[in-house]
């Protein structure tokens, strides 16, 4: 999509800010929206257009996002940590015993109303867009570069969940639907293989095979939530490190992009995080000797998470905590190899067989943690029992 700097300042004239724009460009590593840094003659803002095609429900997210943000700041107001959660939901993650917030540079995230008093304003196009502060001093990852990082990522994600876990999750819509539901994933897998439209299933008998293996043993959380042993909570669903920013010391202070914030299992984050935290290699590599998993990573992580988590899970949630790695790394493997059989129609490709590679990575990444397994569990219950 092309965009004039006249397209910009329009957009920007419809929302309540007094600086007038000087500069704006693309900013940040993010897949599925287009993010822009707005910089001003006083405050910066990042202008971003909502991918209303993996977002259909966008007046959904949109309150999702507040009811969510609105019972953060409930939260923070009772226990007078001085900190505010606004409209995007960062927060300090250390708000009771650090000064996290001058820390940062700025005060937290915050969605800005248009003139109307609406959080997003629609163009003649029909995309959606929405304006927010930007935080100058704050530092984001896109790979985790030591256990420091990994252990204050755990907190943050485990602080977030804990804040939540008085929320009623049943209230919230699902920004996409089934987005974690491994009974639904295994449904479009048997009916890529079923279609074969890309003509690719006779080769690929040895991943189908590995994925056949595992369905069953990997419907256990699911059955464990429809069983009512495990609480529907709400969940960030996304949890990659760079949707954490951290101080200049080193502290994570925000957890962002809550689009895909929603309900779910507490599972979804856990085992998205080590997923995304612990692989030794890039998410595309060939070389899968390169592939497994870091256990230094894994440890602090869990670590870091159970911290903050540990006093509002149940004795399941914990039992099957290290078994999310493998579930989450198993379904997004699942996706990149139903996305291959079905002919490259979700994902973006570089090349022909670029998602079957990123689903052998994947599984590579999934047969690491079959290996190192028993370490797993032992530093959930090491680090739940502390």
């Amino acid at each position: 999509m092309v965009m004039t700097e006249n397209n910009f300042l329009k957009l920007i004239s419809q929302f309540q800010i007094k600086e007038k724009p000087i500069n704006i460009f693309p900013f940040g590593s993010g897949h599925i929206n287009d993010t822009y840094k707005v910089e001003t003659n006083g405050k910066n803002y990042l202008l971003q257009r909502i991918n209303h095609e993996v977002f259909q429900n966008v007046e959904g997210l949109t309150e999702n996002f507040i009811k969510v943000t609105d019972h953060l700041n409930k939260k923070l107001a009772e226990s007078n940590s001085g900190q505010e959660i606004t409209k995007q939901g960062c927060k300090s993650v250390h708000a009771r015993l650090e000064k996290s917030k001058s820390d940062s540079g700025q005060e937290t995230f915050k969605l800005l109303p248009t003139q109307t008093g609406a959080y997003f304003t629609k163009d003649k196009n029909g995309n959606y867009w929405r304006l927010m502060n930007f935080i100058d001093k704050s530092v984001s990852y896109d790979l985790v570069e030591n256990k420091t990082i990994a252990y204050e990522g755990g907190k943050a994600y485990g602080d977030f969940v804990k804040m939540l876990s008085d929320f009623p999750a049943d209230t919230l819509v699902e920004t996409i639907p089934k987005f974690h539901d491994i009974n639904f994933r295994l449904d479009n897998f048997q009916n890529a293989i079923k279609n074969d439209s890309s003509g690719r299933v006779a080769g690929s008998q040895i991943e189908i095979t590995f994925i056949e293996k595992r369905a069953e043993e990997m419907k256990q959380i699911i059955r464990l939530g429809t069983e009512g042993k495990i609480p529907l909570r709400v969940t960030h669903n996304d949890t990659k490190i760079n949707n954490v920013l951290f101080n200049k010391a080193g502290k994570g202070i925000c957890v962002i992009d809550l689009d895909t914030v929603m309900p779910g299992y507490i599972h979804y984050d856990f085992g998205d995080s080590i997923r995304t935290f612990t692989n030794t290699a890039d998410e595309d590599e060939p070389d899968l000797s390169k592939v497994s998993m870091n256990p230094e990573y894994y440890a602090s992580f869990a670590k870091g998470f159970l911290q903050e988590t540990k006093a509002i899970l149940n004795e399941e949630e914990i039992r099957t905590l290290a078994f999310s790695a493998k579930l989450m790394t198993f379904i997004i493997g699942l996706r990149f190899f139903t996305d291959y059989l079905e002919r490259d129609v979700y994902y973006k490709t570089k090349y022909p067989k670029h998602n079957l590679i990123r689903a052998k990575v994947q599984f590579k990444l999934l047969e690491s943690m079959e290996k190192q397994f028993s370490f797993m569990q032992d530093c959930v219950n090491n680090s739940s029992d502390d």
